[in-house]
């Protein structure tokens, strides 16, 4: 398959396996105990009151809703759907969340679910978790979530291929199902656990970039480390300076391991001093998540009562 350039100032960088592997190669080295020193520091930032609500509706407005098992049924995609439209149905001013993430079979039944709610339809592909398959199977995949009517595609690059420093491989893919996505977002998951460094991150990061990711996602969620603190400030400082050289803008999603209102800030923090405001939007961060909702419709609640509610407050996803 050609490789296809994408339409920005660093295209000429893709044009051979050699020329990407020399920017990627070239790019600063991550400075491993900056970084997560960076990041505990504003890891510390604490928010109170109106700000603090603030921040809850908002991270609420971010989640992608996730259920990724071998047993989901679709009655359970229909209460993950209810639940995005009306996340507290005691409160009604409680904001949506951003998407409803399932596998591509579970399409049309999420689709239904959350029909004119405005809540998006997000579906992994690609043979995720893994990610190893034939590109005709990852392309077929993809088509069959976008023909169901997904809205969004989270693929998973072959990380077997990006260790081994076969980085055109990668970026072909990437740009073959951003063209079998169509209108669909793509979302590029790194699986950031098995890249074993920072440099790698930060490298996976402008590669995804560069092939026409519309966000960078740390992980599938499925493997020991997923998103944290650290990674996560890589990429936003990654996505910060595509723009300043593409004038492109990137999201990100951090998934996997955000659990609780104080995680979810956490992140937030980092997203208004990293990447800056214009990124302090669901259009351009996610949290891929499904306990996490929970957490914050309690913390929202408290706020508005002064106590917290019992364990029956929330449905268990």
């Amino acid at each position: 398959m050609p490789t296809s350039a994408p339409a920005h100032a660093l295209g000429d960088v893709t044009a051979s396996d050699s020329t990407l592997r020399r920017f990627l190669h070239g790019l600063p080295g991550v400075d491993t105990v900056g970084l997560e020193a960076r990041a505990a520091s504003l890891g510390t930032r604490s928010i109170k009151t109106t700000a603090k609500a603030y921040a809850i509706d908002l991270a609420i407005s971010m989640v992608d809703l996730t259920t990724l098992e071998g047993a989901d049924t679709p009655g359970k995609v229909r209460a993950l759907g209810a639940k995005a439209v009306l996340p507290d149905p005691t409160d009604r001013t409680a904001p949506t969340t951003a998407a409803v993430c399932v596998y591509p079979d579970m399409v049309a039944v999420a689709k239904e679910a959350v029909a004119g709610s405005g809540v998006k339809v997000a579906s992994v592909a690609t043979a995720f978790p893994a990610g190893r398959a034939a590109l005709d199977v990852k392309l077929a995949d993809v088509r069959d979530a976008v023909a169901a009517g997904a809205d969004e595609i989270d693929m998973v690059i072959d990380r077997g291929a990006f260790l081994a420093g076969r980085y055109l491989k990668v970026y072909d893919e990437i740009v073959a199902v951003k063209e079998a996505s169509g209108a669909a977002r793509l979302k590029v998951i790194f699986e950031t656990g098995e890249l074993s460094t920072y440099d790698n991150i930060r490298r996976a990061s402008w590669l995804g970039m560069l092939a026409g990711a519309d966000f960078i996602k740390t992980s599938t969620g499925k493997v020991a480390v997923n998103a944290t603190p650290s990674n996560t400030l890589l990429m936003l400082e990654a996505v910060r300076d595509f723009r300043a050289q593409t004038g492109v803008q990137v999201g990100v999603k951090p998934a996997g391991g955000i659990r609780t209102t104080k995680d979810a800030v956490k992140f937030l923090v980092l997203v208004n001093e990293t990447a800056g405001e214009d990124w302090l939007d669901n259009h351009w961060f996610r949290f891929g998540a499904s306990s996490l909702l929970n957490d914050l419709l309690m913390q929202r609640q408290k706020l508005a009562t002064g106590r917290y509610s019992g364990p029956d407050y929330v449905t268990v996803d």
